[in-house]
């Protein structure tokens, strides 16, 4: 589990997006995510069938729901798609600290 697993998401209305370096620190903690355009994050899952992909997606769901925080999830047999970002931080939305402490909950399930 890493650092950010252990956080809890906060409210982050009027939230900066974060940009930059502030990025990197974040980022290294996750490697199997992208940091897409400094914008988002972006993870694929693999799964060997349509159950184990939907059991993983309701459980990721769970711990969103819990955090007051949610993904936008494409799933379908064997794969599901996450995209994380906070659409209050900036004009059109960006990442925040909350974006990459749901992300190492999402991993911690696993």
């Amino acid at each position: 589990m890493t650092d950010l697993a252990s956080k809890s998401c906060v409210s982050c209305r009027g939230a900066a997006a974060l940009k930059g370096e502030a990025l990197a620190p974040l980022a290294e903690q996750l490697p199997q995510w992208a940091v897409v355009n400094e914008h988002h994050l972006s993870r694929v899952f693999q799964f060997p069938d349509f159950v184990q992909t939907l059991a993983f997606v309701n459980k990721a769901g769970a711990v969103a729901e819990q955090q007051g925080h949610h993904p936008n999830i494409n799933f379908t047999w064997g794969r599901a798609e996450f995209t994380i970002f906070t659409h209050d931080a900036g004009p059109t939305g960006g990442l925040t600290e909350n974006d990459f402490i749901l992300a190492a909950k999402i991993d911690a399930i696993g």
